[in-house]
């Protein structure tokens, strides 16, 4: 296969934010040429002023790079003609009736996976303090613990009761936080906390699977989705039912950690699911006298994110208040000022790296024709 036959293969797993279908599928992609080794990659949008621009451009970088021998990507933006947006919303409506969502999560939602190569990084305490900031931010905060044998989020979020089910889909609990409000589902809600569960293969992913499928999680802005260590069943059943699932991955500043979650970012290239930056927890404790001691040494997470060519969103310094909130249900960010590094990587996600899609969108505003066209021919 030509490397540009294989570039638009690839990018027929680059799908369009709001309308869920390939960017391929719906006429977006234009001409691919190739020139020493750099990428020209032609993109037809449906208006100029496109919010989610950036994200196609960075989703379309991140398919070619993929492919051996390509160093470089060009990507080159077209508007559509009023024929072109037709043909679109054509095969938009189409697609959107051959291919009913199998879960309640709206395909606009971002959702964002929690990933580490290695246990131990701190990826639920950063799962929960993100998850209540959003929240804070009036957001409706889906969070699913998928670490189903180290379930620890009920705790870490003080989210406690019986789960319990309507019209055969499990309800999540809640807890409003300010404006907002989380939604959680975990084994924590199911079994007892000390209770070790002897599963593998096939149960796993089919517990994971009833969390997503078979649980209502319609009314939410985002949904957080915590990980456990590695590329196992649980990480390739998620990239299965979750085609829109993008990664953050987190990582210590020790080199060793920093190579170990490196596979994890190569699981989610090699699965279509998009890296979307890397933050960096326990990287130093700073003493009362305000000097910074390197603990767990230094550069890894900016190594990684370089290496992989997306932000590092954060350095997460050693706090005591992050564990003693966690032990007691109160994420330290409760009581973290407006700057702090939490509030501040909420707001990124927010406004930059995975924003929540309203009617605002160059699509947006097409759906609600969509879905009465469907609606009326079902």
């Amino acid at each position: 296969m030509q490397q540009i036959d294989q570039i638009r293969e690839r990018l027929t797993r680059v799908l369009d934010p709001e309308l869920g279908a390939s960017i391929v599928e719906l006429g977006m992609v234009g001409e691919i040429r190739i020139e020493n080794a750099t990428a020209f990659v032609n993109v037809a949008l449906t208006t100029s002023g496109c919010p989610l621009r950036s994200q196609i451009e960075r989703d379309v970088k991140e398919a070619a790079l993929c492919i051996d021998g390509i160093n470089k990507v060009e990507i080159v933006i077209g508007i559509m003609e009023q024929d072109q947006r037709a043909e679109l919303m054509k095969r938009a409506r189409k697609f959107a009736q051959e291919r009913a969502p199998q879960t309640s999560i709206p395909f606009q939602t971002p959702v964002l996976m929690i990933a580490s190569g290695k246990g131990g990084v701190g990826k639920s305490s950063v799962t929960a303090n993100l998850a209540v900031a959003l929240a804070q931010l009036g957001h409706r905060v889906g969070v699913l613990d998928a670490d189903i044998w180290g379930f620890s989020l009920t705790r870490l979020l003080g989210i406690h009761g019986e789960v319990t089910a309507k019209d055969k889909k499990m309800i999540p609990l809640e807890k409003t936080i300010g404006k907002g409000k989380i939604k959680l589902l975990s084994m924590g809600l199911l079994a007892e906390e000390d209770q070790a569960l002897l599963w593998r293969g096939l149960i796993v992913q089919k517990a994971v699977a009833q969390f997503i499928e078979d649980a209502e999680w319609s009314d939410i802005d985002y949904m957080l989705i915590d990980t456990p260590p590695g590329t196992g069943d649980i990480a390739m059943t998620l990239a299965r039912i979750l085609p829109q699932m993008g990664q953050l991955v987190v990582t210590t500043p020790a080199i060793a950690a920093q190579r170990v979650a490196l596979r994890a970012a190569d699981f989610a290239r090699k699965s279509n699911i998009r890296v979307l930056g890397v933050i960096e927890n326990m990287s130093g404790l700073v003493c009362s006298c305000g000097e910074k001691h390197n603990l767990f040494g230094e550069g890894g997470g900016s190594s990684l994110a370089t290496e992989l060519g997306v932000p590092l969103l954060c350095e997460i310094s050693l706090d005591h208040e992050i564990a003693s909130g966690g032990d007691i249900g109160e994420p330290a960010v409760l009581n973290e000022e407006a700057d702090g590094v939490f509030h501040v990587l909420a707001k990124r996600i927010e406004t930059d790296i995975a924003p929540p899609i309203g009617m605002q969108g160059c699509s947006a505003r097409m759906l609600d024709a969509l879905e009465r066209a469907v609606t009326s021919e079902s």
